[in-house]
């Protein structure tokens, strides 16, 4: 068996990190499942533009089929659950080997994916295509991009840090 090698700091805070999206990721995609009401009424909200300042330049981009608005929030919950699942493995990868395992090229490649999805959910799904696409930024009642903002910069930054190489790996 061969010896464990000591804690090092990056490693360890990317195991933290993605863990912490992970358990993030996890909750809401659970949340979504379980209170599917909830941010349905949201996604439906947005896409139908119906809180917007109604610019007629801008609602020929509403959805208001409910058909539609209900595909697009299943898909969004599929791709939260898929992220999850991913980055959970990565977690797993990571904190197998920070006990001394190999290496850690398997866990930086599975957490990129992952924080990956999380960058595409929040900031190309929720920040650009709602946000502007659809206009949501004009909504009082239905905007998400403060939270939006908040989950791409600690993906960001879990990425980030997921990505800088130790001393032990130079």
């Amino acid at each position: 068996m061969p010896a464990a090698r000591p804690l090092q700091p990056l490693p360890l805070a990317a195991t933290a990190l993605t863990g912490t999206v992970a358990l993030y990721m996890a909750l809401v995609a659970f949340g979504n499942i379980t209170d599917f009401g909830t941010n349905q009424a949201f996604v439906q909200h947005v896409l139908a533009m119906d809180t917007t300042f109604k610019d007629p330049d801008l609602m020929w981009r509403s959805i208001e089929s409910p058909t539609l608005q209900n595909i697009a929030y299943v898909l969004i919950i599929i791709w939260e659950t898929v992220t999850a699942l991913v980055l959970i493995a990565a977690t797993a990868l990571w904190a197998r080997q920070v006990r001394g395992g190999a290496g850690y090229a398997g866990a930086r490649r599975l957490s990129t994916v992952g924080l990956l999805m999380v960058l595409l959910l929040f900031g190309a799904g929720f920040m650009a295509i709602g946000g502007e696409w659809f206009a949501m930024w004009q909504s009082k009642s239905w905007n998400g991009l403060d939270a939006a903002a908040r989950n791409v910069v600690l993906a960001g930054v879990a990425l980030v840090v997921a990505q800088v190489r130790g001393a032990d790996e130079r």
